[in-house]
């Protein structure tokens, strides 16, 4: 069998069972099974398959029929122009959060450019750890803790700060939410679970049966960890500190709603992603007559001298 005739097989077979852009699909995998670019796979085409190579192919389209992600297959992601390891124990990273990363980044620059000598930034939720890291890269002056209650998730993160060589500026953390931050810090960042009970009776096979439910599961409307988080930042954000958080469709104006009455004095946007879809919230909490000592952690009031 010929590269071109086991594309056209496993292409039918992917398209039968109504898997979307089969045609992509199968190629990824026979890339993989190969360990060729996509370049040589093309110039390749006509060049025969042998028995060893066409039953990895069989094995590798047979585990997709089956519903497991192609990332989940071939352990590769790309987020933000960066490649990472993924595994069925991280959620699959999805583009849309590409946004809030620009948006996280947005803020620390305009802190950095005031000259801020230790910015500290928190991502809750770690996962496979793409925003962490992808900050870590484009922000080589900040601290970066990021924090997930899984274990196994922050095994895969750990694979992934050694990647990007950034393990040294990305401490991560085991703990629920904020409970394992040592200090407070200037920035937190969060991708929680966001989806709601009755949308998650409607998720595709591949997420109900590969991806961690943990990591999608929001509670009833979606929002359950989102205002826990929430609440405990109050202690843990330095003033003028930001709060950056992606909640999913038709949850803009709760969220607004709740953080207004927890932060009465911030200032609340939200940020629609490229389809118009109210995607970031972004908090700023205002400065305050209260004075952090950032070496001790300590609070005191500031006192005006005539």
């Amino acid at each position: 069998m010929t590269l071109r005739e086991a594309l056209s097989c496993a292409q039918k077979a992917l398209t039968a069972q109504n898997i979307e852009d089969a045609p992509l699909e199968s190629e990824l995998l026979l890339r993989y099974a190969l360990n060729i670019s996509r370049v040589q796979l093309y110039l390749d085409l006509n060049s025969e398959l042998t028995a060893e190579q066409e039953a990895a192919y069989r094995q590798l389209v047979k585990r997709r029929l089956n519903h497991e992600p192609t990332v989940y297959i071939t352990g590769q992601c790309e987020f933000y122009g960066l490649d990472f390891y993924v595994d069925s124990r991280v959620l699959i990273p999805r583009s849309g959060t590409e946004l809030l990363v620009e948006e996280a980044l947005k803020v620390a620059r305009r802190r950095l450019t005031e000259k801020e000598s230790h910015y500290l930034i928190a991502e809750v939720g770690v996962g496979s750890g793409i925003i962490a890291i992808t900050l870590a890269r484009h922000l080589p002056h900040a601290k970066i803790y990021a924090t997930d209650i899984s274990t196994a998730a922050l095994e895969v993160a750990a694979i992934n700060c050694r990647r990007h060589k950034v393990d040294n500026r990305v401490a991560l953390l085991a703990g629920d939410l904020l409970t394992a931050l040592p200090e407070p810090v200037d920035l937190i960042v969060a991708n929680l679970p966001y989806i709601t009970e009755d949308e998650m009776k409607g998720l595709s096979p591949e997420i109900q049966l590969f991806e961690p439910r943990m990591a999608l599961a929001g509670g009833k409307d979606g929002l359950d960890e989102i205002r826990r988080l929430c609440r405990q930042a109050k202690d843990r954000l330095y003033p003028r500190g930001n709060l950056l958080l992606e909640i999913g469709l038709g949850q803009s104006h709760a969220m607004s709603s709740f953080l207004g009455g927890l932060y009465p004095a911030a200032v609340l946007q939200v940020v629609p992603d490229w389809n118009d879809i109210d995607r970031v919230i972004s908090l700023t909490l205002p400065p305050s007559r209260l004075r952090f000592n950032r070496s001790t952690n300590r609070v005191s009031r500031s006192v005006s001298r005539k």
